[in-house]
Order: C-alpha cells, then sequence, then structure tokens
C-alpha cells in the first residue's frame, strides 16, 4: 500500500562525496530488500559521483547488481547509441561497464528511430513487463525540467518526443565539445506520470545555482511551468542537497 502524499523529504549532507556516499547507501538497501531491483537512472553531471561510487561497491563485492533492472530517463533524438554525445554512451562510461549488470536488463530509449511514437510505446512497455520502476532516481534542470519534461503549459503523461529548451541545450553541451549548437534539438523523455508511478523517488541537486529553482520545486505551487515541482504529489519523494542547492529552503 502506497502512502499518502507527503512533503518530500529533505536530506542536506555536505558535500559531493557525502551525496555519492548517501546515494550508493540507499541503492544499496534498496538491493538488500529486493534483489530483483528495477532502478530508474539520470545522466548529467549531478549522479556523476554516485556512479562511481556504487561501481566501486560492485567491483568490492559490496553491492551486486546481476538481478536488477534499469531504465534511463532520456535519450537525444537523431543520435546512435554509439555516438560520443549519447547518453547511453555516458552511462557506459560511468557505470554499465564498471558493475555486473546483464546487458539484456539495461534499457534505454532508441535516438534513432523510424517512428519515435513507437519507439516510446515499446518503452511504456518494457517498463510495466519489468514491474514498473522501484527506485527512481532524478536530476533536476534549472529551469526545473526532470527526465526531459521541459516546463509548458501542460505537460505529456507519457514517454514522448520533446522539444528541448535552449537553457537544456546549454546545459547539456559539455557532452558535445561545449557547443550548445550542436547539442540535439529534440530528444526522447519518460513522462511525468512514468516518472511519478515509480514506488519511491530520490531527487539529487548540487551548488548554489539550483538553490531557487529547488526552493520552487519544493515549496512552491505545482505547475507546469515547473515540471519537478509535480514531485509534491508523490508519496515518497527523498530530495539529496548540498547545502548550497538547499540554501534557498526555510530552515536549512
Amino acid at each position: 500500500m502506497r502512502r499518502a502524499p507527503g512533503p518530500p523529504r529533505v536530506t542536506v549532507l555536505a558535500d559531493d562525496a557525502a551525496i555519492a556516499r548517501g546515494l550508493a547507501d540507499r541503492v544499496a538497501q534498496a538491493l538488500q530488500a529486493n534483489p530483483r531491483l528495477v532502478l530508474g537512472l539520470p545522466t548529467g553531471r549531478t549522479p556523476v559521483g554516485f556512479y562511481d561510487e556504487l561501481s566501486s561497491r560492485v567491483e568490492r563485492g559490496l553491492v551486486d547488481l546481476s538481478q536488477a533492472t534499469t531504465f534511463n530517463l532520456d535519450e537525444f533524438v537523431g543520435i546512435p547509441a554509439s555516438h560520443p554525445g549519447s547518453f547511453r554512451t555516458f552511462m557506459n562510461a560511468h557505470l554499465f561497464r564498471r558493475v555486473n549488470l546483464l546487458p539484456e536488463r539495461i534499457h534505454f530509449l532508441e535516438g534513432v528511430t523510424a517512428d519515435s511514437d513507437k519507439e516510446c510505446e515499446r518503452y511504456e512497455r518494457e517498463i510495466a513487463a519489468a514491474g514498473g520502476i522501484d527506485l527512481q532516481i532524478l536530476g533536476i534542470g534549472s529551469n526545473g525540467h526532470i527526465g526531459f519534461n521541459e516546463p509548458a503549459g501542460a505537460l505529456v503523461a507519457r514517454t514522448h518526443r520533446v522539444l528541448l529548451e535552449p537553457e537544456t541545450r546549454r546545459d547539456n553541451a559539455g557532452l558535445f565539445g561545449g557547443d550548445p549548437g550542436v547539442v540535439p534539438a529534440e530528444a526522447l523523455s519518460m513522462g511525468i506520470a512514468t516518472i511519478l508511478q515509480a514506488r519511491q523517488i530520490l531527487l539529487v541537486s548540487r551548488g548554489a545555482a539550483k538553490a531557487g529553482i529547488i526552493a520552487r520545486v519544493l515549496t512552491g505551487p505545482i505547475s507546469s511551468e515547473i515540471p519537478g515541482s509535480f514531485l509534491q504529489l508523490h508519496p515518497d519523494v527523498e530530495v539529496v542537497l548540498d547545502p548550497e542547492a538547499a540554501s534557498g529552503l526555510r530552515g536549512s
């Protein structure tokens, strides 16, 4: 039985290393309770330390991912999985090549597809066939997006194709040699409802630049203009922050 919706729990940890350890602890605990855990995974700068810590624990035999299943949140449209800027390449480098996940249990959206609608429908079917996502890990964009659900007058519930905002392309320019102009203009992303159907959600954010959006996500009105604010509707959300990202919250 799910809990009734309540405010997300906020955990403030001292620095990047503490956040990495904290996230790895939570995944390890979830795996101990359920070795067949279904994990939803993000990309971006924020989870890199966590992936390194989790990989190190797997390499030392402290964590076992051999029965786990993963679904990544999103992928750019128009570039193959082998492209150096793809999220699949990112995940291979930072996690998949270092851990004992079985290849058939790693799920990704395909950015090069003849029919993006059918690709999104396929992904939704695979998530359902896996029994749904047990633990979804999220970052937060500077404009409040989660996954690639950009601010809009209305949000799309399920996995879909999305036009990326200029600031989102700037935020991802590091994967493309620092040039926002060569970042793909579109992506495929899990929808808000897909994300919110995860049984548990961990949102992680670092740095003073995210303090304002974190405050709006957690304490402001729920609005499609701040997609992350919909996390307030979920019954089991933990938000893991460093002191700078938490600085806009009362009592932080």
